[in-house]
Protein backbone atom coordinates (compact mmCIF):
# COMPACT_ATOMS: atom_id res chain seq x y z
CA UNK A 1 0.00 0.00 0.00
CA UNK A 2 1.38 3.79 -0.83
CA UNK A 3 3.03 5.12 1.98
CA UNK A 4 0.79 7.69 1.34
CA UNK A 5 -2.15 5.93 2.39
CA UNK A 6 -1.94 3.60 5.32
CA UNK A 7 -5.57 2.53 5.40
CA UNK A 8 -8.73 2.74 2.97
CA UNK A 9 -11.77 2.98 4.19
CA UNK A 10 -15.20 1.75 2.78
CA UNK A 11 -18.43 3.15 3.86
CA UNK A 12 -22.11 3.15 1.68
CA UNK A 13 -25.11 1.59 2.24
CA UNK A 14 -25.95 -2.28 3.25
CA UNK A 15 -25.19 -4.36 0.05
CA UNK A 16 -23.31 -2.14 -1.40
CA UNK A 17 -20.06 -4.69 -1.57
CA UNK A 18 -18.16 -3.26 1.88
CA UNK A 19 -17.24 -6.58 3.23
CA UNK A 20 -16.09 -8.38 -0.21
CA UNK A 21 -14.44 -5.25 -1.96
CA UNK A 22 -12.84 -4.97 1.43
CA UNK A 23 -11.34 -8.54 1.46
CA UNK A 24 -10.10 -8.79 -2.30
CA UNK A 25 -8.62 -5.01 -1.88
CA UNK A 26 -6.65 -6.16 1.13
CA UNK A 27 -5.85 -9.23 -0.75
CA UNK A 28 -4.76 -7.13 -3.38
CA UNK A 29 -2.54 -4.92 -1.18
CA UNK A 30 -1.50 -7.23 1.10
CA UNK A 31 -2.81 -5.90 4.14
CA UNK A 32 -5.41 -7.01 6.42
CA UNK A 33 -9.07 -6.04 6.00
CA UNK A 34 -11.16 -5.63 8.98
CA UNK A 35 -14.82 -5.64 8.79
CA UNK A 36 -16.16 -3.42 11.79
CA UNK A 37 -19.02 -5.07 12.28
CA UNK A 38 -17.13 -8.33 12.70
CA UNK A 39 -14.85 -6.56 15.26
CA UNK A 40 -18.59 -5.60 17.22
CA UNK A 41 -19.57 -8.51 17.36
CA UNK A 42 -16.03 -10.42 18.27
CA UNK A 43 -16.02 -8.36 20.97
CA UNK A 44 -19.93 -7.70 22.24
CA UNK A 45 -20.17 -12.00 22.21
CA UNK A 46 -23.23 -11.72 20.13
CA UNK A 47 -24.77 -10.99 16.71
CA UNK A 48 -25.49 -7.30 15.41
CA UNK A 49 -29.25 -8.76 15.60
CA UNK A 50 -28.96 -9.50 19.50
CA UNK A 51 -27.26 -6.31 20.06
CA UNK A 52 -30.11 -4.30 18.62
CA UNK A 53 -32.65 -7.06 20.40
CA UNK A 54 -31.18 -6.58 23.84
CA UNK A 55 -29.77 -3.28 23.96
CA UNK A 56 -30.92 -1.41 20.81
CA UNK A 57 -29.73 0.75 18.02
CA UNK A 58 -28.04 3.39 20.28
CA UNK A 59 -25.95 0.65 22.12
CA UNK A 60 -24.87 -0.61 19.07
CA UNK A 61 -23.69 2.99 17.23
CA UNK A 62 -21.94 3.81 20.81
CA UNK A 63 -19.69 0.33 20.43
CA UNK A 64 -19.50 0.89 16.78
CA UNK A 65 -18.07 4.72 17.29
CA UNK A 66 -15.95 3.26 19.83
CA UNK A 67 -14.64 0.07 17.89
CA UNK A 68 -14.33 2.72 14.64
CA UNK A 69 -12.29 5.50 16.56
CA UNK A 70 -9.41 2.39 17.93
CA UNK A 71 -9.48 1.01 14.21
CA UNK A 72 -8.92 4.37 12.61
CA UNK A 73 -6.14 5.09 14.79
CA UNK A 74 -4.19 2.33 15.59
CA UNK A 75 -1.62 3.62 12.58
CA UNK A 76 -1.70 0.03 11.00
CA UNK A 77 -1.91 -0.71 7.38
CA UNK A 78 -5.14 -1.95 6.40
CA UNK A 79 -8.70 -1.92 4.26
CA UNK A 80 -11.69 -1.39 7.05
CA UNK A 81 -14.73 -2.22 5.85
CA UNK A 82 -17.58 -0.06 8.02
CA UNK A 83 -20.84 -0.46 8.19
CA UNK A 84 -23.43 1.57 6.70
CA UNK A 85 -24.52 3.60 9.52
CA UNK A 86 -21.07 4.83 10.85
CA UNK A 87 -21.21 7.40 8.80
CA UNK A 88 -24.29 9.22 11.17
CA UNK A 89 -22.35 10.34 13.59
CA UNK A 90 -19.97 13.33 13.17
CA UNK A 91 -17.24 12.54 15.27
CA UNK A 92 -17.25 9.16 13.34
CA UNK A 93 -17.19 10.81 9.69
CA UNK A 94 -14.24 13.48 11.42
CA UNK A 95 -11.98 10.22 12.20
CA UNK A 96 -12.70 8.37 8.99
CA UNK A 97 -11.77 11.86 6.73
CA UNK A 98 -8.37 12.20 9.30
CA UNK A 99 -7.06 8.52 9.48
CA UNK A 100 -7.33 7.57 5.61
CA UNK A 101 -8.35 7.63 2.05
CA UNK A 102 -12.58 6.75 2.59
CA UNK A 103 -14.45 5.19 -0.75
CA UNK A 104 -18.55 5.41 -0.79
CA UNK A 105 -19.35 1.88 -2.46
CA UNK A 106 -22.96 2.88 -3.69
CA UNK A 107 -25.93 1.58 -5.58
CA UNK A 108 -29.21 2.73 -6.33
CA UNK A 109 -31.52 1.40 -3.29
CA UNK A 110 -33.57 -1.02 -6.15
CA UNK A 111 -30.28 -2.34 -6.42
CA UNK A 112 -29.37 -2.44 -2.42
CA UNK A 113 -33.00 -4.31 -1.96
CA UNK A 114 -32.13 -7.19 -4.35
CA UNK A 115 -28.26 -7.72 -2.67
CA UNK A 116 -29.97 -7.67 0.93
CA UNK A 117 -33.57 -9.38 0.36
CA UNK A 118 -33.64 -12.08 2.55
CA UNK A 119 -30.71 -11.40 5.00
CA UNK A 120 -31.48 -11.98 8.44
CA UNK A 121 -28.51 -10.52 9.92
CA UNK A 122 -29.93 -7.17 9.07
CA UNK A 123 -31.60 -5.58 11.86
CA UNK A 124 -32.76 -2.44 10.40
CA UNK A 125 -34.53 -4.81 7.89
CA UNK A 126 -37.29 -6.05 10.82
CA UNK A 127 -40.24 -5.94 9.74
CA UNK A 128 -39.75 -3.32 6.37
CA UNK A 129 -39.92 -4.51 2.98
CA UNK A 130 -35.73 -4.04 1.88
CA UNK A 131 -36.54 -1.36 -1.11
CA UNK A 132 -38.54 0.91 1.23
CA UNK A 133 -35.58 0.31 3.91
CA UNK A 134 -33.38 0.73 1.51
CA UNK A 135 -35.03 4.11 0.15
CA UNK A 136 -35.59 5.27 3.32
CA UNK A 137 -31.56 4.99 4.60
CA UNK A 138 -30.40 6.26 0.39
CA UNK A 139 -32.61 9.49 1.36
CA UNK A 140 -31.23 9.83 4.88
CA UNK A 141 -27.17 8.67 4.48
CA UNK A 142 -26.37 9.76 0.62
CA UNK A 143 -25.59 13.25 2.22
CA UNK A 144 -23.33 12.07 4.80
CA UNK A 145 -21.38 9.39 2.49
CA UNK A 146 -21.13 12.38 0.03
CA UNK A 147 -19.38 14.71 2.63
CA UNK A 148 -16.90 12.26 4.22
CA UNK A 149 -15.69 10.25 0.89
CA UNK A 150 -12.51 10.76 -1.14
CA UNK A 151 -13.94 8.88 -4.02
CA UNK A 152 -17.33 7.10 -5.19
CA UNK A 153 -17.47 3.79 -6.97
CA UNK A 154 -20.94 2.86 -8.01
CA UNK A 155 -20.93 -0.68 -7.45
CA UNK A 156 -24.29 -1.68 -9.44
CA UNK A 157 -22.21 -0.47 -12.74
CA UNK A 158 -18.71 -2.38 -11.89
CA UNK A 159 -18.02 -5.59 -10.77
CA UNK A 160 -15.71 -5.88 -7.89
CA UNK A 161 -12.44 -6.33 -10.33
CA UNK A 162 -13.46 -3.66 -11.93
CA UNK A 163 -13.88 -1.54 -8.57
CA UNK A 164 -10.66 -2.61 -7.47
CA UNK A 165 -8.40 -1.75 -10.19
CA UNK A 166 -10.48 2.03 -9.89
CA UNK A 167 -9.64 2.07 -6.43
CA UNK A 168 -5.54 1.32 -7.04
CA UNK A 169 -6.10 3.96 -9.71
CA UNK A 170 -7.07 6.48 -7.37
CA UNK A 171 -4.65 5.43 -5.02
CA UNK A 172 -2.09 5.08 -7.45
CA UNK A 173 -0.93 1.86 -6.95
Amino acid sequence: MSSIIHQIILIGSMGAGKSTVGRRLAARLSVPCVDLDAVIVEHAGCSIPKIFEGQGEAAFRALESEYLKTLCEDGNHKVLATGGGAVLSEANRHVMQQSGFVIWLDAKPEVLAKRISGDRNRPLLKGVPPLQRARELDAQRRPLYKACSDLRIDTAKYRVPQTIRTILEAIKI
